[in-house]
């Protein structure tokens, strides 16, 4: 049991940075997957294409940026470079680039002056692995990639999101690239310290396990920092985790409370889900996009479930968003103001009622009038960390009597409840453990 209460009152300490704490506000962002393959109809180029098939001789970032704001999206992570290595700034340190196209224009330049307009934040993905690169495979190519590193990290304003993922392959002298993430670290907390790092498993932002959209229902920031490595260059969170997906895939995770407790430190560390919004992460002609019921789920059970939404919404040949797309982004905003037009609680106050322990509690909240109701929002104040563990919120009518509930694991930064009740007068929320004493930022419905 001592093993136990000390394991809690680490658990409840652990905190996010004020970087990951602006991601978890951004919540739902774009993902930009554009280059040769867009023009050669792959999905993985082999870095032998010539440049000057890119030709996006209609492209329009500021048409980009409309798509992604109707959708309600915040901000765009661009593919400055693929696996196939061709960049879309006019690098300095390779000849497989924009400036080698008829195109001839920096991409990424126009990208970030886009959002800039439109009010939405930028970032870039590099992608470690480079198949065109002489360097790939050796210690040279580290110094190859910190090179494209600083160029955009430099030379194209503030930054809030660097992705880079683990795919890695061997280089023209057979050997796999072993790469140096501490030095890729160093240098995006050097030149862009308020932008957030993905990567398998941080140091800021993890993946979540699968590219499909696919949140866990019981989903943790406060994670096993053994999977992870502490580099001494980090100071906030600290780690460079390693894949922790395998831990977290049950229903049921609460059950794995004894993997983490005999751990060796918890970290905070939120995972991204990510997926595109139609079959492929390039542009293809004959794909169409996802229907509007799957890309709603799945930001309900994302920006709704404790962790941030990366849409990928590839541009087409042209240089513009697909017009289906368009359309089918356009929609989904539609559909998300529309569902959480009015919050029912709006004005009310949480009233908290200590309930046998601090980490039992029960709290509880009137309805401006009596409502039928199809969505109940709960938050932590994040800023203090993650503690729910499990809870229960039922919903009440005028008489007192349950018309309405659900029972659930973890809360965290945002929680959206999709369950219809009638005649709601006012909601209860009963959390029955929790990793230290509770601190309930919202509680309303829709």
């Amino acid at each position: 049991m001592a093993e136990f209460k000390t394991f809690l009152e680490q658990a409840a300490n652990v905190k996010p940075s004020a970087r990951q704490l602006r991601m978890l506000d951004t919540g739902f962002y774009a993902f930009a997957h554009f280059g040769v393959n867009t023009f050669t109809d792959r999905e993985w180029g082999d870095g032998k294409e010539d440049p000057g098939i890119f030709n996006p001789a209609e492209l329009d970032c500021d048409q980009w940026c409309e798509a992604f704001k109707s959708a309600g999206m915040k901000g765009l992570v661009l593919t400055a470079k693929h696996h196939d290595g061709f960049c879309l700034w006019p690098s300095k340190f390779t000849e497989h680039s924009v400036k080698n196209s008829p195109f001839k224009r920096d991409v990424v330049k126009e990208a970030a002056e886009a959002c800039a307009r439109a009010g939405l934040k930028f970032g870039v993905y590099l992608s470690p692995w480079d198949r065109n690169s002489k360097y790939y495979g050796s210690d040279e190519y580290n110094v190859y990639y910190r090179s494209q590193l600083t160029e955009l990290l430099t030379g194209y304003g503030e930054m809030f999101h660097i992705w880079f993922d683990g795919a890695c392959g061997e280089g023209p002298n057979g050997k796999r690239q072993v790469y140096d993430y501490e030095s890729y670290i160093e240098l995006i907390r050097r030149y862009q310290p308020n932008a957030t790092i993905f990567n398998d498993g941080g140091p800021d932002i993890r993946w979540c396990g699968n590219e499909a959209g696919h949140a866990r229902r019981s989903e943790w920031a406060v994670v096993p920092s053994e999977l992870c490595f502490r580099s001494e260059i980090q100071t906030e969170p600290g780690p460079l985790c390693g894949d922790i997906s395998h831990m977290y895939n049950s229903d049921e995770d609460i059950g794995n409370l004894p993997n983490i407790l005999y751990s060796k430190g918890l970290v905070f560390t939120p995972s991204e889900v990510d997926m595109s919004i139609r079959p492929g992460w390039f542009w293809h002609q004959n794909e169409d996009p996802h229907p509007l019921s799957r890309l709603f789920d799945t930001y309900i059970n994302s920006v709704g479930g404790n962790t941030t939404f990366n849409l990928n919404c590839p541009p087409d040949r042209r240089g513009l968003i697909d017009d289906r797309d368009v359309k089918r982004l356009a929609e989904l905003g539609a559909l998300l103001r529309k569902e959480f037009a009015t919050d029912l609680c709006k004005g009310g106050m949480i009233k908290r009622l200590e309930w046998n322990s601090k980490t039992q509690a029960k709290f509880e909240i009137s309805l401006d009038h009596t409502s039928d109701i199809k969505y109940i929002e709960l938050a932590e104040d994040i800023a203090q960390g993650q503690r729910i563990e499990l809870f229960r919120v039922e919903a009440v009518n005028e008489a007192g009597d349950t018309v309405g509930g659900h029972s659930g694991t973890t809360v965290g930064n945002r929680r959206i409840i999709k369950r219809e009740a009638k005649g709601v007068a006012k909601l209860r929320l009963f959390v029955t453990a929790a990793r230290g004493e509770v601190q309930l930022k919202t509680f309303r419905a829709f």
